[in-house]
């Protein structure tokens, strides 16, 4: 089957017109103009979002979001290449038709002149799976945990590589989240734990790392969400409050 295919960069000036770039929250919703805000700051650095639309269908049915790796939201150094935070492509019934794969096009033609694209994937959720990089010629150079970092070089140079986040990990004593506002999801769940924390009467330390600078010291490679207590990682992904409660009660026994 060939589909005919649209992709619209999102910018500064058109963000209004295309709200489905914020991942999928309402644009009544207050969180929404909290990513809107991120965004705003980040296209300053040469962020670019991009969205992928097929003919006959009013929605997007991908999205990508890259930069380059000195302005990268990861535990990672990678300077000197283009560096993908986020790609997905939604619905099964358009499941293997190359729709990532464009995508990731799209990033190598923007980093055409520099060392190479790199991502970090995962086993996990959140993040994307390996596998479409693989298909696309990019090669596993370091692991940690369930989480890769892989590249396509276009030119010889220095690779990419995983920060020391474990090191970071001994920094934090009782219990503490960190996190960015780069993923709009964990900057809601910020706001919504709240009250279980008032509830159970938890002392905690809540910081915001607020540049790419300090999300590459995070405490875990995918940076943008940190649940610590005593220098271990409980959590590093998005969790509904009634997982954190569980975790909470398990770990630190309230």
């Amino acid at each position: 089957m060939s589909l005919e295919t649209t992709i619209i960069e999102v910018t500064i000036d058109n963000i209004s017109e295309y709200p489905q770039v914020i991942c999928f929250i309402n644009p009544k919703h207050e969180f929404y103009y909290k990513k809107v805000d991120w965004l705003k700051e980040q296209y300053e650095n040469g962020l670019k979002t991009k969205l992928l639309y097929l003919k006959g269908e009013k929605k997007p049915v991908g999205f990508i979001e890259y930069v380059s790796g000195e302005h990268c939201w990861r535990s990672v150094n990678a300077k000197g290449y283009m560096f993908i935070h986020c790609l997905w492509t939604n619905g099964k019934k358009y499941q293997h038709q190359g729709l990532g794969s464009l995508l990731i096009e799209e990033v190598e033609r923007d980093g055409k002149d520099m060392l190479g694209v790199a991502v970090v994937t995962s086993d996990k959720s959140f993040m994307t799976n390996k596998e479409i990089f693989i298909k696309n010629d990019y090669d596993i150079i370091a692991e940690s945990g369930k989480e890769q970092l892989m590249v396509k070089q276009f030119r010889k140079g220095p690779l990419p590589s995983i920060n020391n986040w474990e090191a970071e990990l001994e920094k934090y004593k009782g219990l503490t989240i960190i996190y960015t506002k780069q993923c709009p999801w964990v900057a809601r769940f910020i706001e919504e734990c709240e009250p279980i924390l008032k509830k159970e009467k938890l002392e905690i330390k809540i910081i915001e790392l607020k540049s790419a600078i300090q999300a590459q010291k995070a405490p875990s490679v995918y940076s943008v969400f940190n649940l610590i207590y005593n220098g271990k990682l409980l959590a590093d992904r998005y969790i509904s409050t009634t997982r954190f409660l569980n975790i909470i009660k398990k770990e630190i026994s309230i």
